[in-house]
């Protein structure tokens, strides 16, 4: 008598917050690829593996999956921006902490950044609360960008503060493109660019203390 085979092991069955992230995941990349209007739900169950319904009970519509993969994408980048010129003791070094964490960001976060490149290459071609959430993006970068720079340049003017915040924010943002086309530059020699380029606006702003930092090197 031949013995019983065993059974198949069962899958384990996500958890909503496990199946959100997997959601979130692939329509990160499926919006990266086709853009906005060239995206289906259809496509995006279909990579998840679930029913295109299930989609709609998570995010209630295209619109709403893909404000919530750019409102992860602005938590994210603040985290890890935040975490980055936090251990930072020198002006420079804030500087060079930040850029090596925005750009290591986009790197490690490729799908993400594909997807909200497309929304700024052209913010018409999604929902109406795109434009609104890409600025949010950037008023949220704004704000840290600008209070660690009021930190460390006290005695600087308010609008010198603002106007070197835009600058930063700005640049950041054309390297961040200029990089999908030079894929050879690393993410260490584009930070060292955007920093050297600025220390040599913001430096009379801070004092003797300030220091070399990391981006001396």
């Amino acid at each position: 008598m031949s013995a019983a085979t065993p059974p198949s092991p069962r899958r384990r069955r996500m958890s909503r917050a496990e199946r959100e992230r997997q959601m979130l995941d692939v329509a990160e990349e499926v919006f990266g690829e086709r853009g906005y209007r060239g995206t289906s739900m259809d496509e995006i169950a279909e990579r998840c593996g679930v029913s295109k319904p299930m989609l709609y009970e998570y995010f209630g519509s295209k619109d709403g999956l893909l404000m919530a993969c750019v409102a992860r994408s602005q938590a994210e980048l603040h985290e890890v921006t935040q975490k980055a010129v936090a251990g930072a003791t020198t002006p420079r070094d804030v500087l060079w902490r930040g850029m090596v964490a925005y750009f290591s960001f986009i790197d490690s976060h490729s799908r993400s950044f594909a997807m909200v490149l497309q929304l700024l290459r052209n913010p018409v071609g999604g929902p109406p609360e795109t434009p609104e959430a890409i600025e949010g993006i950037r008023r949220q970068q704004t704000a840290l960008i600008s209070g660690v720079l009021a930190t460390f340049a006290a005695g600087a003017p308010a609008e010198a503060i603002e106007a070197y915040t835009e600058i930063i924010l700005g640049a950041s943002e054309r390297l961040s493109v200029w990089r999908t086309r030079r894929p050879d530059v690393s993410v260490e020699q584009t930070a060292r660019y955007i920093t050297d380029f600025c220390w040599h606006g913001l430096s009379p702003y801070f004092d003797g203390t300030a220091g070399t930092g990391a981006a001396g090197a």
